[in-house]
């Protein structure tokens, strides 16, 4: 597979954009401490500086290092866009794998409440869900304090409206793989459902679940983009790409360098995704128009 996606135009590129994206998020705290800046750290004497030596792309309204910040952020947009596709994949998984397999009513039941959710105006929907106060609901204040439970946070939310492609490519795949002779065999050995569904079905869903998945990544990060933008989502002083859109607003005219930088680095990334998932549907579909 590797070699079908290495000779894939699109998707190596989009892979060597992605490649590189991961090394330069993980190599963030070596830079902070190889530049002696912290990415938390205000100074108001250095506001709005120029790009220098001490600070490679200049700093941002407050005195923040705006490299620093910048891939600070892309570690924050790609775990959540990584974790919610992969929350949103197993859910779809569950929900299609048990429609398509069972059929009948349940079939019926799980679709319409698929169609349900993809009616819903998405963007809306995940405004009001970022809106809501957990705390209002009974849970534990203390359990929504720290940063990464706020990321959790996000991650659940998108992840409970992102499944339906999901479950729509696998219960298709599930009806066509359940009038298999191998599957019609293990149930005439007296398998079990969930036993056919798990070893039999399940591994002939994968190759369109992962292309869905890597599709899925670039929308998610555009989301969670939307919500920070908003002041919905990763919340200040942890930088995400999306609130250092939002801070820019203000500074856009003066310093348009502090919205360029996270919009093209939104803007990359979700382009290496799609690309990545292209070349991997044309890599695992023999169908495919290559």
């Amino acid at each position: 597979m590797m070699r079908g996606l290495l000779s894939h135009p699109s998707a190596r590129f989009g892979l060597a954009v992605l490649l590189l994206l991961a090394l330069a998020t993980g190599a963030a705290s070596w830079i902070e401490r190889e530049l002696g800046v912290d990415a938390q750290s205000i100074d108001i004497l250095a506001q709005l500086a120029p790009p220098s030596w001490s600070h490679p792309l200049g700093t941002d309204d407050v005195g923040r290092d705006l490299l620093v910040r910048l891939l600070r952020g892309g570690q924050i947009s790609l775990v959540v866009g990584l974790a919610t596709a992969l929350v949103a994949a197993l859910l779809g998984t569950l929900i299609g794998l048990t429609a398509g397999y069972l059929g009948g009513p349940a079939d019926a039941l799980l679709m319409r409440l698929t169609d349900g959710v993809i009616a819903l105006p998405l963007l809306p929907v995940l405004i009001v869900l970022g809106a809501v106060d957990p705390t209002k609901l009974g849970l534990p204040a203390d359990a929504f304090r720290s940063e990464w439970a706020g990321l959790g946070r996000i991650v659940v939310i998108i992840g409970l409206v992102g499944w339906t492609t999901s479950a729509r490519l696998v219960r298709a795949a599930a009806l066509s793989v359940k009038v298999q002779d191998f599957v019609r065999a293990a149930e005439a050995l007296g398998a079990g459902p969930l036993h056919i569904m798990a070893r039999h079905i399940l591994p002939n869903v994968v190759q369109p679940m992962i292309v869905a998945t890597t599709l899925s990544i670039g929308n998610i990060i555009l989301l969670e983009s939307a919500l920070s933008f908003l002041g919905l989502g990763v919340q200040p002083p942890l930088p995400s790409w999306g609130n250092m859109l939002s801070n820019a607003l203000d500074q856009l005219y003066n310093a348009p360098a502090l919205a360029l930088w996270p919009g093209a680095s939104i803007f990359l990334t979700v382009l290496a995704f799609n690309l990545l998932g292209d070349g991997l549907q044309d890599t695992l579909d023999p169908r495919g128009g290559r």
